[in-house]
């Protein structure tokens, strides 16, 4: 059984040398809401609350944990962290509903769920990962993010030079300069390495079309998010059969039902739930196998700090099957500093912790909070 009696959260922001630029809008810095939980034994758990969009959702985030979640956590009982995950979202569903802020609400239970998930494996003394599978390996292959087109050059050699020969190109910015530049870096590219291209719901169908008209004969390895998520089956059905590359989605998809029905529909080929934005461990291992036993492949999706960047390490490690890490590779101390001076990359693969739990004991020191939350039992 698990009682919380405490929980600390802090809210970051870690000023950016260059903007992260997506098709939808512009990164300025980097946020994050750190989380941690200790049961009445002391035993102590961390996770990671996604706090990307809008440009206030992390300091948000952090309030709505302090005064509209964490009394409904503190002081009670659970049997285990999936117990208190499906508790906790049938909880909030009414208030989040409520408000309109169903995305807000998930991703504090998902933080909540991470650290739970953390603490139960502390107390066994095993990483996360043989957690969830006795066997599960210490590597697992990754490839590199969060590439804007236009910045590709500089952001792969960056890649090159940590460890990676897989890359994700965002485009969606200009159909004509990312089609040419999409041959281009086709290429350039060594014979070990390859490309896949993230359009983050840019496009209509026509212009989706269009797209994998103008890089016939680009062998990609997935497109992401071509449409947005809110469109027609049809229209994702369509652009399906059209393509002859596979096509990749689930950052922006909440819940069991959804995610069962968008692994169903066959139109995914790729699976890409985002353990700190809905799901927690809980949620992102119940898809996984979903997927997996439908044939379809898990990847990851994350662009954070460094808790929830380890949570998905362990979470594709214990799950299994043939999926890629996503690993952001454009700078941002709230994720590296959690790995010493880099992320444990090398040849293409992530080396997992062999620490209990996460590995993460503490936050590192150099960083400052913007906000703080410390509540607890009496």
């Amino acid at each position: 059984m698990i009682t919380i009696t405490r929980i600390q959260a802090w809210a970051f922001r870690s000023p950016t040398k260059k903007p992260v630029a997506t098709s939808f809008g512009v990164m300025h810095d980097r946020p994050a809401v750190l989380v941690r939980v200790e049961d009445r034994d002391g035993a102590f758990g961390w996770g990671e609350i996604w706090a990307n969009w809008p440009a206030a959702g992390a300091e948000h985030r952090l309030r709505l944990l302090e005064m509209d979640v964490a009394h409904l956590v503190l002081g009670v009982e659970f049997a285990s962290p999936t117990d208190f995950f499906y508790k906790l979202d049938a909880q909030t569903r009414v208030r989040a509903v409520q408000c309109g802020e169903v995305g807000p609400f998930a991703q504090v239970i998902a933080g909540l769920d991470i650290a739970l998930w953390d603490l139960a494996a502390r107390r066994e003394g095993v990483p996360l990962r043989r957690l969830i599978r006795e066997d599960a390996p210490d590597t697992i292959p990754a490839y590199a993010s969060g590439i804007q087109i236009f910045a590709a050059d500089d952001l792969m050699l960056r890649a090159r030079n940590d460890g990676h020969h897989r890359f994700k190109l965002k485009v969606g910015f200009d159909m004509a300069t990312d089609v040419g530049s999409v041959h281009r870096i086709q290429s350039e590219l060594a014979q070990n390495e390859l490309i896949a291209c993230d359009a983050n719901q840019a496009w209509s169908l026509e212009q989706a079309k269009a797209f994998l008209n103008g890089i016939k004969g680009v062998p990609l390895h997935w497109l992401e998010e071509p449409l947005p998520v809110f469109h027609d089956t049809v229209e994702w059905q369509s652009l399906a059969d059209y393509a002859g590359v596979a096509l990749a989605g689930g950052e922006n998809i909440i819940g069991v039902a959804d995610f069962d029905h968008a692994i169903k529909t066959g139109v995914l080929s790729v699976i890409q739930p985002d353990v700190a934005k809905w799901g927690g461990i809980t949620g992102n291992f119940a898809v996984a196998r979903n997927a997996l036993k439908n044939n379809r492949r898990y990847f990851p999706h994350f662009l954070g700090a460094g808790i929830g960047m380890a949570a998905s390490a362990e979470l594709l490690a214990g799950a299994g099957g043939d999926g890629l890490l996503e690993v952001d590779v454009n700078e941002n101390p709230l994720r590296t500093m959690f790995f010493g001076d880099r992320e444990p990359v090398s040849d293409g693969e992530w080396r997992c912790s062999d620490g209990p739990g996460l590995g993460i004991d503490c936050i590192p020191a150099e960083l400052t909070p913007l906000q703080t939350l410390h509540t607890e039992i009496g």
